[in-house]
């Protein structure tokens, strides 16, 4: 098993709010929200002159963790959308009845044997529309299933409850291979050469505890499985083909957006590979024959360094830590599509060339029910609950649908469709599905769940590709093919595409209910137009008994084509 520590410091300092007709709408969007003050964090520039302007949000002063946006301005700096769409006003008594001493006593129950404690942090807590004023403490220590942790308690600073936690170490699974006749960037030195990039700022392979590999000459490694300077010959090139692909094909600057890289070291002693924030460590296969440094393995522990260096970095909840797993895996399918090395032929599987664990592919992105751990195809309201690699599974299915389509015939694999989705989808090539994630991570905040990225996905297609509908209509099946639910902050379809079908969306929350015998229960119906005209809902609500209780479930009958 891999641990992925994703830690490490914001990525971008504070900036002065943009000025000119962006800043004054800025100005607009603060107007009626007393006590706060949007505070620029960084700014990304994106294709056809776009720019996405990462925001912190303060409330009488305090931090509001959740509370960031990305605001995005068109090439004459005209802002675009409506960035805090859904977000209240904050109106938070900003007196906390809790001490910070008892805020730390009451994080302290979910690490007991924590080594450290940090000092509890007044803040206010708000993602979404939930609002609260709480204590920030971060935990440092092992966790009960003997993994290195850090964690994140939210603690209620007027009752005491903790409403959230989330931990920056993540759990990975991966493999490794060989790369004949490589060429790679190194840089010469006073007695040789040294592992180290010219050209890739921060960028250098070594063997854990020590800096760049070097020699007398400029052929590294031997070709064996179980040499340390073969290990970083292999693990140093897939970094830079994904750098290479992260500019080529995605038009960004370096794994943190600003022409930087990290170190990468080999040698771990386990079986593991993980990124900590500020470095990419690489272990050994399960029998010790070969190093993990797998194109794909090296690409997706690097993959986790953009998700921390784009907006809202990595905090929030399962869902996030999901799509950050999904992130690794679809950069690590980019690379080797970008590489195209004839020993590693393109694919969508993750760490199947050495077998490291002795089952294959760890991950399968067409389907990845067909994976070792029976991934989820689908999202469900289950997803929150689930490991974060398996509840990446919806993630990396959605990239194949629009990347490769559901039948993409020339022997590369079917991919199925969860049930309420379209009878297909008609792929766009991992190019553009790469380039449409990439600009959707641009616009990324903390706590980032599936809808968020369905939005956000939908939302860069339209400032990528305007007004083509065949590209649009691809995202949002896809979309729909792993049934993550439309939502009311999504674009409408381009104006240009004619009238489309009528659909809509459908919440029912809870989608079940138990009660005593010859009771009630209630249930609360949502329902979005989300194309088309309103239209007609038939509900029906049906029984099962056990015993004293019955449990209701209320399912819809209509012609729409939203699941739920």
């Amino acid at each position: 098993m891999l641990i992925a520590i994703v830690s490490g410091p914001a990525p971008y300092a504070a900036q002065a709010a943009p000025g000119g007709r962006n800043g004054e709408m800025l100005t607009h969007l603060a107007a009626g929200r007393d006590g706060e003050r949007l505070i620029r964090v960084g700014a990304t520039a994106g294709p056809r002159g776009l720019t996405y302007h990462a925001y912190q949000r303060t409330y009488r002063e305090l931090p509001v963790v959740g509370g960031d946006f990305v605001a995005v301005t068109d090439a004459s700096g005209n802002l675009m959308g409506t960035p805090l769409h859904g977000r209240p006003p904050i109106d938070v008594d900003v007196t906390p009845y809790l001490t910070p001493r008892r805020a730390a006593a009451a994080a302290r129950t979910r690490m007991p044997g924590a080594s450290s404690v940090s000092e509890p942090r007044l803040v206010v807590f708000a993602p979404g529309t939930e609002q609260r004023l709480a204590y920030e403490v971060v935990l440092t220590g092992t966790s009960r299933n003997g993994r290195p942790s850090r964690l994140h308690v939210i603690v209620d600073a007027r009752s005491g409850a903790i409403p959230v936690t989330w931990d920056e170490v993540l759990d990975g699974s991966g493999n490794g291979y060989y790369y004949d006749d490589t060429v790679i960037d190194t840089r010469r030195t006073s007695s040789g050469y040294a592992m180290s990039d010219p050209d890739r700022r921060g960028l250098f392979c070594g063997i854990q505890g020590n800096g760049a590999v070097t020699g007398p000459d400029d052929s590294w490694g031997s070709g064996s499985g179980t040499d340390l300077e073969t290990a970083c010959a292999d693990a140093y090139y897939a970094a830079q083909q994904e750098w290479n692909m992260l500019r080529d094909w995605l038009e960004r600057d370096g794994f943190d957006g600003a022409g930087g890289a990290f170190p990468l070291f080999v040698g771990l002693n386990a079986v593991n590979a993980y990124w900590n924030g500020h470095t990419v460590n690489i272990g050994h296969t399960k029998d010790n024959q070969r190093q993990l440094t797998e194109l794909d393995v090296v690409a997706h522990e690097f993959g986790h360094s953009v998700f921390q260096y784009t907006p809202g970095g990595f905090d929030g909840y399962t869902e996030t830590y999901a799509l950050n797993e999904a992130t690794g895996d679809i950069f690590g399918a980019l690379t080797e599509h970008y590489a195209h090395h004839p020993a590693d032929e393109p694919d969508y599987v993750y760490a199947e060339e050495a077998d490291a664990l002795g089952r294959g592919p760890e991950r399968v992105m067409y389907d990845p029910s067909a994976g070792p751990r029976d991934e989820p195809n689908c999202w469900s309201p289950q997803i929150p609950d689930t490991e974060v690699h398996d509840a990446a599974g919806p993630a990396n299915h959605w990239f194949y649908l629009v990347a490769e389509g559901s039948d993409p015939g020339g022997d590369k694999p079917s991919s199925p469709i969860c049930a309420g989705g379209p009878d297909s989808v008609t792929g766009l090539g991992i190019r553009t599905a790469g380039r449409i994630w990439m600009t959707a991570l641009l616009q990324k905040t903390s706590f980032w769940e599936y809808a968020d990225a369905r939005v956000a996905t939908l939302n860069a297609v339209t400032q990528l590709h305007p007004g083509d509908c065949a590209r649009f209509d691809t995202v949002r099946a896809a979309w729909d093919a792993v049934s993550v639910p439309a939502q009311a902050a999504e674009p409408g379809r381009p104006g240009t595409c004619g009238e489309p079908a009528d659909s809509f969306s459908l919440d029912v929350v809870p989608g079940t209910a138990e009660t005593d015998a010859g009771g009630t229960a209630s249930s609360t119906v949502v329902t979005h137009t989300t194309a088309g005209d309103p239209q007609t809902v038939d509900l029906a609500a049906s029984a099962s008994r056990s015993a004293s209780r019955q449990c209701s479930t209320l399912r819809r009958s209509s012609r729409a084509t939203r699941p739920y």
